[in-house]
């Protein structure tokens, strides 16, 4: 068993609490926000704030190609890797791996990666 706050195993949410192309904003206690998203059944999570500007990608919206369109200025990223995908986005963002166990969506906050 994990702590709830372990940053290697951090719960986000419960497996039901999202359905396919939603997502939702995580804050954290000691770090900037990440969002959840749901995309064909599966989830993954990336930082909350667009590279290009302050806004919050959960505010955004998530389709079934694994996009995320910022709500400022229009710009994508894919949920996967990351990558900045559309202009005026360029900067890539952090994804983090997500696994789901026993009707739990955990991060790995510590292996967040960003594309080079």
């Amino acid at each position: 068993m994990t702590d709830e706050n372990d940053k290697k195993h951090f719960f986000a949410c419960k497996e039901g609490d999202l359905s396919d192309n939603e997502m939702l904003k995580i804050d954290l206690p000691d770090r900037p926000p990440v969002v959840v998203y749901k995309v064909g059944g599966k989830f993954f999570a990336t930082d909350n704030t667009c590279t290009h500007g302050e806004a919050s990608l959960a505010e955004g919206e998530v389709d079934d190609d694994f996009i995320i369109e910022c709500p400022f200025h229009g710009g994508t990223f894919d949920i996967r890797t990351g990558e900045a995908i559309d202009f005026p986005c360029v900067l890539p963002l952090k994804s983090y791996p997500v696994t789901v166990e026993s009707g739990g969506v955990y991060i790995n906050l510590e292996e967040g990666k960003t594309p080079a």
